[in-house]
């Protein structure tokens, strides 16, 4: 009965919004909540699970719905977030902030140096899992990132192609042009910058051995194995110089011991006349350590930088920041869209893994939506430069490059030839 007391309490003062119902192992029923929003249902399977809870609420509340001892009885994954961080759009209080604080740091001193070895392990127990996995929710070019919702009501795929149409803008991506993608993932935005905006070469890198294998064979596919390639590679052993540089969703894996490596290796490959367009999800409050559910179960080794944690890296290595844009809620409405399509698949899912990983996928994928629904969690997208007279004076030409970008794919749907450069 002690620990039912002190369940109640903990729900109860944590000003939940909507109603979260409880039903402990003992039979005990509690409600919390400001009754304004959905209702859930949890219950506990074991005793041992309502004490984790208690103890380690960010690590054990999908550690347990994963193991199947905290039941959602009513209520949906998005209902349960809702009502337990739709009220929590602030940031965490000051004395969690210096106990957590202080402890994970310690933590990242002892394990967050990201090696080549470590960085290409923790890239291999997420993005080389079955690729069939991610045809059940990706769209149909394996964008794993952010889309760009760039107009109300668009579809997965035409929010996927408007982010690559917004980022090639950014790039003023164009012929003879020598690009580098820095995680590269399935490819789909390196044969974009090739196929539609016309660069002359692109370099890919990735530590994803199937997502180099998929990449380059559709490269060959698209019969553009002559201008863009795709290799196995750490972006701190490259060599050269490239006009362009682009990173989508790779430098939330680097860690912030490494930020001056990674900016200062982009300054060394980068021309003098050059423009990199880092695309990142961060946070706007103050720095944080990663939930550690997160960082334990999907995605070792990340952490979500704030542009406070950015800057001074940038600045180091003697990159100057042209154009920042925060992209507020496009990846809550990007992770919707994969969770549908996730459970509709669900079964398939579970036919290649098991009924505990689609417990944890669909924790991961429902947790992701919150974070950037209800939480400071952004998408950043910083273009850089070493020059600035790089750019235009002001930012219609991104509009206008989009434009010319997205008549070139219309003109290619249409079956007028191949695609042909846009700039």
């Amino acid at each position: 009965m002690v620990l039912d007391h002190l369940l109640e309490k903990a729900f109860t003062v944590s000003g939940l919004s909507g109603t979260l119902r409880v039903v402990t192992v003992s039979g005990r029923r509690f409600r919390a909540g400001d009754g304004d929003g959905p209702t859930a249902t949890i219950r506990f399977a074991d005793a041992a699970a309502e004490r984790e809870l208690l103890l380690d609420p960010e690590l054990k509340f999908g550690e347990l719905f994963t193991d199947g001892r905290l039941i959602l009885e009513s209520g949906s994954l998005p209902d349960l977030m809702t009502v337990l961080l739709g009220r929590n759009r602030g940031e965490p209080s000051l004395r969690q902030m210096r106990a957590l604080t202080a402890l994970r740091r310690l933590g990242r001193r002892v394990a967050g140096r990201n090696t080549l070895l470590r960085a290409r392990r923790n890239v291999e127990r997420h993005y080389d899992l079955d690729g069939r996995l991610y045809a059940l929710f990706l769209d149909a070019d394996r964008l794993y990132s952010c889309a760009y919702y760039a107009t109300p009501g668009m579809s997965l795929e035409e929010a996927q192609a408007a982010k690559m149409r917004h980022i090639a803008a950014k790039l003023l991506a164009g012929p003879g042009q020598r690009v580098l993608d820095i995680g590269c993932g399935w490819g789909a935005l390196g044969l974009y910058l090739a196929g539609v905006a016309g660069c002359s070469s692109v370099r890919g890198i990735t530590l994803s051995a199937e997502q180099q294998r998929v990449a380059q064979a559709r490269a060959a596919e698209r019969g553009l194995s002559g201008r863009v390639r795709f290799t196995l590679e750490d972006y701190r052993t490259l060599h050269g110089t490239f006009d362009r540089i682009v990173s989508v969703g790779m430098f939330e894996h680097v860690g912030p011991a490494h930020y001056d490596t990674f900016f200062r290796n982009a300054h060394d490959r980068l021309a003098e006349d050059g423009v990199m367009l880092l695309h990142t999800i961060g946070r706007t409050g103050v720095p944080w350590p990663t939930n550690p559910w997160i960082t334990r179960y999907i995605f070792p080794g990340g952490h979500l930088p704030t542009l406070s944690e950015m800057m001074p890296a940038i600045e180091r290595a003697g990159l100057m920041l042209a154009d920042v844009e925060v992209l507020r809620l496009h990846y809550a409405e990007t992770v919707r869209d994969w969770r549908t399509r996730f459970l509709v698949h669900r079964d398939e899912a579970a036919a290649l893994y098991d009924e505990r990983f689609c417990r944890m996928w669909e924790w991961y994928l429902a947790s992701a939506e919150a974070a950037f629904r209800y939480e400071d969690a952004v998408v950043f997208q910083l273009q850089l430069t070493r020059r600035n007279d790089v750019v235009p004076l002001t930012r219609d030409y991104i509009a206008e490059a989009e434009a010319r970008l997205r008549r070139v794919e219309e003109e290619a749907e249409r079956g007028m030839g191949p695609m042909r450069a846009a700039g």
